[in-house]
């Protein structure tokens, strides 16, 4: 630029080519702020939706975005679904699926959601084992369960209880039907929407999201039998732990006797009566598994990235086993 900058003859054409660099410039770090729009923060449900609509039209081939039905206050229950056929069932192509925040004041799994859709949608046609998880499996992520309590939980804090609960005053982990005693609950429309939605697919694999502890749990929630597939349970818990170092520590969480390689049957740790887990299990034949992934269930935002950095190898090996053989 300084050879240029003594000439005559070519002043035009160096200052054609030094605007030319100006913009090339301006126009990377546009694209770099593009690229970052998604913040490690919390979302309420407005930007939930805004986030995941921006999602679906900036990638309309691969994704399809839809509402299960409503939450109490009227809310979407949204679910993205993401493939190379992301709008319905194909012959050979596995459905999975992850739920985040159905106890509303556990709030990490619901921003892992939007990171996790986020890094699976920019590394599309990037990344050959990315490319290839979206093309043969058709992956439906549920940020959010409970909208209502998300909004309930105005005070951040490791123990609190407001907003576990839906708008009814209802635990949708104490909601669904029970194979093993009586459930006499009246199930609640987050818990009849979700239910629909699983016999409306044909979920092979699935996991939802809690916090208050680090392990992944495993069935039976509410009997001290061993399940059938107790192999496979335990393998998918273990795999989930070991990519997460945080999880598969044995004293993770301060104030927990720690989990022995970070898993658990769920039934040895404490019984749940009308869980989900149990219910895709039992009767809809859908493995699922229960992970904890903060010892706090609604921690500051700075800690986000972390949780994130934590879990985004167990995330996506995870959904990997859906295309293991049984």
């Amino acid at each position: 630029m300084e050879l240029c900058e003594g000439c005559s003859f070519f002043s035009t054409s160096c200052h054609f080519y030094r605007n030319s660099f100006k913009v090339a410039v301006s126009l990377m770090w546009l694209g770099v702020l593009f690229a970052q729009n998604l913040d490690f923060s919390y979302h309420n449900s407005a930007q939930l939706e805004m986030v995941l609509k921006d999602f679906n039209s900036k990638y309309p081939a691969i994704t399809y975005l839809h509402s299960i039905g409503k939450s109490v206050e009227g809310r979407d229950l949204w679910v993205l679904v993401l493939g190379k056929y992301p709008n319905v069932h194909t012959v050979g192509i596995p459905e999975f699926k992850y739920i985040a925040n159905m106890h509303g004041n556990e709030a990490v799994g619901r921003e892992l959601m939007l990171h996790l859709i986020d890094y699976l949608l920019t590394n599309y046609q990037k990344d050959a084992n990315i490319t290839q998880l979206i093309t043969n499996t058709r992956i439906h992520i549920m940020p959010s369960m409970n909208p209502d309590g998300f909004e309930m939980s105005v005070v951040r804090d490791c123990d609190s209880v407001t907003g576990r609960y839906n708008k009814n005053g209802y635990d949708l982990n104490r909601n669904f039907p029970d194979a093993f005693e009586e459930n006499t609950d009246q199930i609640q429309p987050e818990t009849q929407a979700v239910m629909n939605w699983i016999k409306s697919e044909s979920f092979v694999l699935s996991a939802n999201f809690h916090g208050g502890a680090m392990v992944a749990s495993y069935p039976y929630d509410n009997s001290y039998n061993v399940p059938p597939d107790v192999d496979v349970l335990t393998y998918l818990a273990g795999l989930y732990s070991k990519n997460n170092l945080q999880m598969s520590s044995a004293n993770s969480c301060p104030d927990s006797a720690g989990f022995a390689n970070g898993i658990t049957n769920g039934a040895v740790w404490y019984k749940v009566k009308g869980g989900m887990q149990d219910y895709n299990y039992i009767f809809n034949q859908c493995m699922e598994i229960t992970l904890e992934i903060s010892c706090c269930k609604y921690p500051d935002p700075s800690t986000l990235q972390g949780f994130w950095n934590d879990n985004r190898v167990s995330v996506i090996e995870y959904m990997k086993q859906v295309h293991m053989g049984m």
